[in-house]
């Protein structure tokens, strides 16, 4: 059965001694499935994530005439061990001007315009269509780059659908903006060798000193780079990270619950005492963890390249007398992981300004104005100021709402987190997490040390009914 259309998130009750897997990280996963269709023989991508955008961008790859083998991970159900044979910059299928190769991408922003540009490379004709909220996301800078590459690309509103003339390498330069998206800079980075293409980046990112930086320094511009350099282009196995911004959810409940006189949780457990209690048997593990009279949870294989800008969201604790953070900006300190900060700001003893939120606003949602309205609905005072938000202190008017998702599983994972403080949280649309995330409830649910042991009912009926873990993976 599927995750019913409303549920609600029962607080915590009890401390929690836990270690929680997360599935890898979207934003590699999908750059890595490029640079292993453009390597020259079979490359092995270990941890990858398996959810509705990496499927998209495998399905996608699939109909350009890859060969991409899929695998059980053993160590993490919403990951998979993906098996793909590079053609060193071929792409063998293609269709024509009276019928183009067609390729639905949902709503993966990575998948559309990395593969906008991967396009290019083939010989023949593509159309890049997804749901109606990826019609609306911007795609103008990339077309305009590629474009000047000398690459026939049309679209009337210079978003998706899209028709893509593919005319192999075109050894050219071209200059693009990332305002809106840092992905148009990480498309054409990722298929520049292949297709002799050089790529200025035009914009200055502001890195919170007097003078601004290369926007090549950019975290996601960053993270291509440092992936490019990093990936056997002749074959081999690459290894995904876990995904640090769902990470943050768990970090997120640790504090929520430590902050407050009845705390669940406490906080997390530091990478040395994790590595030393991961390498003991499991009934050892459990002792070690347990032995405290405060709970710990920690998350397990915690990145440590420093690709992942969301790996600093440890850094963002926004309570207790000891915290002085009062800006935290979506353009230079998080990624996605901000909107979690977003969910601890209503603990914190000041406000909290969130600054740069431009790019929010044009990702799977309007982001800025969901958690402005859905955190309101919950007793929060949130001012909303151009492209900032200030979340004021508002911990004892916190009460419980029906949370509108909009169909981002973001928003329903954080305010799902803060359910677990917060009696009374319905989230509707829970299944949307199956975007990066699809066992992200059974991981919430699942009892200690594996989950949290939360009990998420189905809201739908009047008689709140107690869900089981097989019903609460999204699919």
């Amino acid at each position: 059965m599927p995750l019913p259309d409303l549920i609600e998130i029962l607080p915590l009750e009890k401390p929690v001694a836990a270690s929680i897997s997360i599935p890898g990280s979207k934003s590699i996963t999908n750059r890595a499935l490029i640079l292993a269709a453009l390597a020259d023989g079979e490359v092995r991508l270990e941890g990858a994530l398996w959810s509705e955008d990496t499927q998209a961008m495998v399905e996608c790859l699939r109909r350009l005439g890859f060969d991409v083998s899929v695998y059980p991970d053993p160590l993490e159900a919403s990951n998979r061990l993906l098996a793909v044979k590079g053609l060193g910059g071929k792409i063998p299928m293609a269709g024509t001007e009276a019928s183009p190769l067609e390729l639905f991408v949902e709503n993966a922003g990575t998948a559309a315009r990395f593969l906008s540009a991967f396009v290019c490379l083939g010989k023949g004709v593509y159309r890049l269509s997804g749901i109606d909220r990826m019609h609306e996301r911007p795609q103008a800078a990339l077309f305009v780059a590629l474009r000047e590459l000398g690459y026939r690309i049309e679209s009337d509103t210079d978003k998706l659908p899209v028709t893509i003339h593919g005319s192999g390498p075109l050894p050219n330069e071209c200059n693009v903006s990332i305002n809106e998206s840092s992905q148009f800079a990480s498309a054409l980075l990722l298929c520049a060798q292949r297709g002799d293409w050089r790529v200025k980046i035009n914009d200055q990112v502001d890195r919170g000193g007097n003078d601004a930086s290369p926007a090549e320094n950019s975290p996601y511009v960053a993270m291509t780079q440092e992936l490019i350099g990093a990936f056997p282009k002749k074959g081999g196995t690459f290894q995904i990270e876990p995904d640090a911004s769902s990470g943050s959810y768990f970090q997120a409940a640790t504090w929520i619950n430590n902050c407050l006189p009845g705390a669940g949780l406490a906080q997390l457990v530091k990478p040395d005492t994790q590595a030393s209690a991961a390498n003991q048997p499991g009934d050892k593990a459990r002792q070690i963890m347990t032995a405290h009279t405060r709970a710990k949870v920690s998350i397990a294989r915690w990145p440590t390249s420093s690709w992942q800008i969301d790996a600093q969201f440890q850094k963002f604790r926004l309570y207790g007398l000891a915290s002085d953070i009062r800006e935290i900006s979506r353009q230079t300190d998080l990624g996605d992981s901000i909107l979690t900060a977003m969910i601890l700001a209503p603990f914190a003893s000041h406000p909290v300004r969130f600054t740069d939120l431009g790019r929010l606003r044009v990702q799977e949602c309007e982001r800025v104005a969901a958690m402005r309205t859905e955190l309101s609905k919950c007793g929060v005072e949130v001012l909303e100021d151009g492209d900032t938000l200030t979340i004021c202190p508002s911990a004892q008017r916190l009460h419980g709402a029906e949370i509108e998702t909009y169909n981002d599983h973001r928003i329903a994972m954080c305010f799902a987190t803060l359910g677990l403080k917060v009696p009374g949280i319905k989230i509707k649309n829970p299944a949307c997490v199956k975007k990066t995330f699809p066992n992200f409830f059974q991981k919430l649910a699942a009892p200690p040390p594996d989950g949290l042991g939360v009990a998420i009912h189905d809201a739908t009926t009047s008689a709140a009914r107690p869900l089981p873990a097989k019903q609460l993976f999204a699919d």
